[in-house]
């Protein structure tokens, strides 16, 4: 249900951000993306811990192509 829940939330993100904002990011696959396949895999508690690590890390020199 949390899980779920949070998969909304992204989704809900991802229409309302602006276009410079979901541009930006420096890694493959977005953030956005990283946080709904770590909810997936990992469930709520986890899947959260691991998307705030990489949004937090999401600045250079940081980058490149990263799956939970």
């Amino acid at each position: 249900m949390l899980v779920w829940l949070s998969i909304k939330f992204i989704l809900f993100y991802r229409v309302i951000a602006p276009q410079r904002l979901r541009d930006s990011c420096l890694y493959e696959p977005t953030c956005s993306e990283y946080s709904i396949l770590a909810l997936k895999k990992y469930g709520f508690i986890k899947g959260w811990s691991l998307s705030f690590k990489r949004i937090t890390s999401c600045k250079q020199p940081n980058g490149g192509v990263d799956y939970p």
